[in-house]
């Protein structure tokens, strides 16, 4: 069913990654509104990438899984502005391969007052976000850079493991963390919210992450809270959550 808000013509998100259930309800209870999703840093002023409208309504209409998994995309560079995906030596990375969002453009600072420029000689700013993109140049935000969970050797990424979580029909929200672990270094652990009146076993949700994804990704320790801590403009104070888990675990 559709809201009855038909004043309501455009609505504009951004701040953090869009979980796909989400932003799916979100279309489908106000069918006719503009839909935009931007993405961008204090130092590249403001907005870099941006998912409009008609994005908004492709993917959504689509029946190909890729395609409609750009409605948790920020969309493509804007005009003037480049953007790449490297690894942890700066090196340039494929479609679909993960690392850090560089951006380049006339619109870049990367810099404040009484600190060195953040940019490269060659006109690049590291942005610290972790990323990816696919084949027609839609970008996937992953979180921060120093968010990513390093268990064995191996770089996860907390986004993609919340999305995961969020599909359960039980998860109302969840945060993916990683904690102190003697064997693997760190090990990935979430706190889930439940949607009121559903229910959920830690098994039947580690069953699930290991049936849509790589076992090495299932948390080894999942928690149950009545809610997350955010901030005033909607973040996810993730730190916290983290602090939190590793002082319980000490």
């Amino acid at each position: 069913a559709s809201a009855e808000l038909p004043s309501l013509r455009a609505l504009s998100y951004g701040g953090g990654k869009m979980p796909q259930p989400v932003i799916e309800r979100a279309m489908a209870l106000f069918p006719d509104t503009d839909f935009t999703n931007a993405y961008g840093l204090t130092e590249t002023s403001s907005t870099i990438a941006l998912l409009g409208p008609e994005d908004h309504r492709a993917a959504a209409a689509s029946d190909d899984p890729k395609v409609r998994r750009r409605l948790t995309s920020v969309g493509r560079a804007l005009p003037g502005v480049e953007i790449q995906i490297r690894d942890e030596e700066g090196n340039p990375l494929g479609p679909g391969q993960s690392g850090e969002i560089y951006v380049r453009g006339e619109q870049v600072s990367g810099e404040y007052l009484g600190r060195s420029s953040s940019v490269g000689p060659d006109g690049w700013f590291p942005t610290r976000d972790g990323g990816s993109m696919d084949e027609d140049g839609y970008l996937f935000v992953e979180g921060r850079i120093d968010d990513v969970i390093v268990r064995g050797g191996e770089n996860l990424s907390p986004g993609e493991i919340e999305d995961t979580l969020l599909e359960h029909e039980a998860v109302a929200d969840c945060a993916v963390v990683g904690v102190p672990d003697v064997q693997w270094g760190e090990a990935v652990a979430a706190v889930v919210v439940l949607r009121e009146g559903r229910s959920a076993s830690v098994e039947e949700l580690q069953e699930w992450v290991r049936r849509h994804m790589r076992s090495s990704r299932v948390p080894a320790r999942i928690e149950f809270w009545n809610e997350l801590p955010y901030n005033e403009t909607g973040k996810l104070l993730r730190r916290e959550v983290k602090a939190r888990l590793t002082q319980e675990q000490t």
